[in-house]
Formats: C-alpha cells, sequence, structure tokens
C-alpha cells in the first residue's frame, strides 16, 4: 500500500443542502425487522441451503419473531420457487408472518414471481433495478431516464399481474439499488416515479429500501443520506423507510443504528451477519444493542445457543467466538483483573436491591440470552486470582481468604503455563486439592483431644483449653499436654515446643462448606516462619476445630517442616 495505491481512490462526498437533525436522536423502538438470511444469507453461501435446511432456517427466523421474511426469488431458481410453494401448500407461513419475494423489473420473472405465490394469504413484492452511476456507465450503458423507464415499466407490470390473484393481499417494495453509488435526487427522483404508479396512501404505504449496496462511506454520511431523501420527498406518509446495509468498510450496525435515527422504519438484514462479500448487517447485534440500552428490539434472543446451533447447521458456517453477544468467549474473562473486577461486580449485584444491570465488563447480564453464569470465568496463563477463586467459591464452595488468593492463583498460573492452554474448572481443584489438602508429609495428626476450661470474674472471660495431641513426624510419634487460650492456641504451643519450633500464626478464617446437619467446614491458617518465609494451610473436617489443627499441619508441611 503505498502513496502511489492510495491516489486511486477518493473519497465519499458529503449530503450537501442538510439541516441534520439525527445527531440529536436516539433509538427507542425497535424498527420492523424483515430477514433476508433466505435471499442474500443463502445466495452468500458456498452449499446454498436444500429445500429442508431452507424450511428450518424459516422455522427458526419465525421463532424469533421475524414478521416478514424474504424468502427467495422464485424466478431466479427452481429450489427457489419449490420452497415458496411448500410454504404454501403445507400450511407453513404464521398467520402474523408475510413473506417476501424478490424480482427484477422483467416481464417473464414477474410472472413467474406471481405464479410462486399463488394461495398465499399475504405477500411483499420486492422490485429492484440498479440505479448507480457507475453501473448505469459499465453494466448498463443506459442514461438517467431508461433506467427510470425500467422502474416505472416493472411497477406498472406488478399492478397489472396482480390483478390475477385477487385472493392475496401484495404489498410492495422498491430499490435502486446501490443507492449509495447514486446521486441523491435521482434515488428520490426514481422512487418518486414508482410511488406515481403504485399510488400508495398512509394506510397502504410502500416500502422504499434504500441499500447500502456496497457500503462507502463512514456511518454518518449513509445516516445523512436517509434524512436527507425522508426530508426531501413527496407524500412521506405513504412510504416505510427501510435499510438494506452491507459491511464492506466493517461499519454496517453502526451505519444502521445512526439511519435509524435518522428516520428509518425498516431494518432488512440476517443472523450473524452473513451476506456477500463481507456480509448482510447483523440483525442479532444490532437486537441486543437495543435490548442493551433497555429498548425491547421484538425479536427474541432468550436462547442463543439455539439460534447458533440451527444456523450452523442450515449454512455450515462459524459464528465467531468474539461475535457481539453470540460468540462464545464474549461471557468470559482470561486478564486476572477483569476476572476480579466481573467477580466482584457480580457479587455486588447479587446483593442489591437494584433491578438495574451493572457488572463491570458484562454490558448485558448472559442469563438474558440464555448464557450461564457458570460460563463466564475460564482460566488460562493470562489469569488472576480473582477468576481462580470465584470458581473455587461457585463451583467448590471454597471462599479463599483474600490475603491466600495471590498464592493459589500463582500456584494455578505455574500449571497453566505449563499446560500451555485453558484450563477446565476441575483442574483448578485438582491443583488445590494436590497443593494443599492432600500433602501429609512430613508431620500427620495422629490424634487430638481437648477439655476447655472457663475461668468466670465480674468482668472479664477467660477462656482456657488444655490440649493433649500426638504428631507423627516422618513416622516418628511426638505426644504432648498443653494449656492455652483455646485449642488452636493450645496446640500451636505445643508443636511449637516438642515438634517444629517457633511460627507464627498471621491469618486464620474459616466457614461451612455445605448447610446439611452433616456439613463441613473449611480452616484456613497462614503460617510464617521466622526466616521470613510463609505459607497458607487448609484444613477441611465436620468439626471446625479439627479443620483449624490440620490447617496448621498443613501449612507446616507446605513449608517443609
Amino acid at each position: 500500500m503505498t502513496q502511489q495505491n492510495n491516489a486511486k481512490y477518493k473519497a465519499y462526498p458529503f449530503v450537501e443542502d442538510l439541516q441534520r437533525t439525527w445527531p440529536d436522536k436516539r433509538i427507542e423502538k425497535a424498527p420492523v425487522w424483515c430477514s433476508v438470511d433466505l435471499r442474500d444469507g443463502n445466495q452468500a453461501l458456498n452449499q446454498p441451503m436444500d429445500l429442508k435446511k431452507k424450511k428450518e432456517m424459516f422455522q427458526l427466523l419465525c421463532e424469533i419473531g421475524f414478521k416478514e421474511i424474504e424468502v427467495g426469488f422464485p424466478s431466479a431458481a427452481a429450489v427457489e420457487y419449490d420452497f415458496i410453494r411448500a410454504l404454501i401448500e403445507q400450511n407453513l407461513i404464521p398467520p402474523d408472518v408475510v413473506i417476501q419475494v424478490l424480482t427484477q423489473a422483467r416481464p417473464h420473472l414477474i410472472e413467474k414471481t406471481y405464479e410462486s405465490l399463488k394461495g398465499v394469504k399475504e405477500a411483499i413484492v420486492h422490485l429492484y433495478n440498479s440505479t448507480s452511476i457507475l453501473q448505469r456507465k459499465v453494466v448498463f450503458r443506459m442514461k438517467k431516464q431508461e433506467i427510470i423507464e425500467l422502474a416505472v415499466q416493472g411497477a406498472k407490470m406488478l399492478l397489472e399481474e396482480e390483478k390475477k390473484y385477487p385472493e392475496t393481499k401484495f404489498r410492495y417494495e422498491y430499490s435502486p439499488e446501490s443507492f449509495t453509488g447514486t446521486e441523491l435526487e435521482f434515488s428520490l427522483e426514481i422512487c418518486e416515479r414508482v410511488m406515481d404508479v403504485m399510488q400508495p396512501t398512509k394506510e397502504n404505504r410502500i416500502i422504499l429500501n434504500l441499500p447500502a449496496t456496497v457500503e462507502m462511506s463512514t456511518p454518518n454520511i449513509y445516516a445523512d443520506m436517509i434524512e436527507w431523501f425522508s426530508s426531501k420527498m413527496n407524500n412521506r406518509e405513504a412510504a416505510i423507510i427501510s435499510l438494506h446495509a452491507h459491511n464492506d468498510r466493517g461499519s454496517a450496525v453502526a451505519a444502521t443504528e445512526l439511519a435509524l435515527m435518522a428516520g428509518a422504519d425498516r431494518v432488512e438484514g440476517t443472523l450473524f451477519g452473513n451476506g456477500e462479500r463481507t456480509g448482510n448487517v447483523d440483525i442479532v447485534t444490532l437486537a441486543l444493542n437495543m435490548f442493551s440500552q433497555g429498548v425491547d428490539p421484538q425479536l427474541d434472543m432468550s436462547d442463543i445457543d439455539h439460534i447458533i446451533k440451527v444456523y450452523k447447521d442450515v449454512t455450515l458456517l462459524p459464528v465467531h467466538p468474539r461475535h457481539p453477544y453470540a460468540g462464545e468467549l464474549v461471557y468470559t474473562a482470561f486478564s486476572g483483573s477483569h476476572q476480579d473486577a466481573i467477580n466482584k461486580g457480580m457479587n455486588a449485584y447479587a446483593a442489591s436491591s437494584s433491578h438495574r444491570w451493572a457488572v463491570p465488563y458484562l454490558p448485558i447480564d448472559p442469563t438474558d440470552v440464555g448464557r450461564t453464569y457458570e460460563s463466564i470465568i475460564r482460566i488460562n496463563s493470562q489469569s488472576g486470582k480473582g477468576g481462580v477463586a470465584y470458581i473455587m467459591d461457585r463451583d467448590y464452595g471454597f471462599k479463599l481468604p483474600k490475603s491466600m488468593q495471590p498464592e493459589f492463583g500463582r500456584l494455578v498460573q505455574s500449571f497453566a503455563d505449563r499446560e500451555g492452554r485453558e484450563l477446565e474448572h476441575k483442574e483448578i481443584y485438582d491443583v488445590f486439592n494436590q497443593s494443599y489438602l492432600q500433602i501429609k508429609k512430613p508431620l500427620v495428626l495422629q490424634n487430638f483431644n481437648v477439655v476447655k476450661r472457663h475461668n468466670r470474674s465480674e468482668n472479664t472471660v477467660e477462656s482456657l483449653a488444655e490440649v493433649q495431641a500426638t504428631v507423627a513426624v516422618n513416622g516418628e510419634e511426638k505426644s504432648f499436654m498443653v494449656n492455652g487460650n483455646g485449642p488452636l492456641d493450645a496446640f500451636c504451643s505445643g508443636v511449637k515446643k516438642n515438634v517444629v519450633g517457633d511460627f507464627t500464626l498471621l491469618h486464620y478464617h474459616e466457614h461451612a462448606l455445605t448447610s446439611n446437619s452433616s456439613a463441613k467446614a473449611a480452616a484456613y491458617i497462614e503460617i510464617r516462619r521466622p526466616d521470613g518465609r510463609s505459607a497458607w494451610g487448609v484444613g477441611v473436617d465436620t468439626d471446625i476445630t479439627i479443620a483449624s489443627i490440620e490447617a496448621v499441619i498443613n501449612s507446616l508441611n507446605r513449608l517443609g517442616d
């Protein structure tokens, strides 16, 4: 990419003569949605859908809640025609769903199109012809008036053909294909000429579809074009302004959102953005963007995994793991700081009386699209203590003390570094089990008995305990009896004097692991030796006193004593 190569391209022009208002608007309601998965989406596949797969896709689109579905180009191929006949003859179209078919402005194609619709209750016939400067010059070699005549004659043919099928309510859509490559004045002129033929009314509106067949500019210019068109046209109340954005510049979602702010009423697009070249606008992202702003998108995305499964089965295409809202990894966090923030945010949300979702790094609640909280935290070598602690608590009930989390996080990170991959949750528990609970040398608690004595005076309570214990050191038993201010203090005094020498108990935490009558308790103790070395130990038992004693033994074992 040299400066010389850059000179081959020129900037897209601004829209002149516009008092724009759309930057001050926001999207406050869902547009009319029209899925074109069975047309634009299907024609973009290496292996187009067969009849069975088309039916599966159509059923999915109905389940999601699309009320308008473009089902094909019946005059283009037998499979398109047969599919439409199957929908009608097998009564597969729900009462509140309207199918849409595409045709060019040619007599035999229009005749075949209406024939395919015989017996349907209601249908939208979508007429189009290309209007762009480049195609007029290079492809068709036609002047503007000739292009207008094609559209006008096509519209007249639609009305003539309609008379043969009085049982069907027909609605009409016109697209100046390559709207973004066409002069605005000419786009408006040709659309109004088609309207002159169709004679739409406020009660029976025509759909004027203004496609970014090729995305050629920044999204704000597409919005400017839509506002210019809407503000300049006659009989605006008799038209539904429809958007049909492609993604050549990677900004089809943004362009569509801004164009809705600019006054458009309707959106044509596909699930996950499948379509020719870089694809059509992604309706999944658009709908869930609205949802995240408190706007009901009027589409049901509550089981996103089901939508993905059917989509992948019928298109044989993947869904990118980082796809907004739907990707396998979008509700996960590998970064330690992200995991910690999510963990704290989830706890805060659970404890809050507010129903407003507010969790760092998660724009929507994963359960709203059928995902689970368990999939949020995933662990690899980049993960930190927060994510590891979340899994140990959520999956296994161990509430690791905050000051213990860095130590255990380093153990998990070391294991992940060796493996070089994401870790399963069970593997994280296995690291915990092997690093703490299964360390039984050199010290082993053989027996432990305690008798508590309480000496009370008028203003104080002094709790004393006498402990009898036996600890094996590499198989050699050492027994002692000692007093202390409670069982743990007494045991530590006895171990210091009779077994390992001096140490300091730095931290102590405990909690119940389960809530039933035979519940176990977990104790966490950090010990520091005189040389400055420290380590955490963990003990688990039905008796919290025994659990704390086991935690002392475990910590000393981990220090190598």
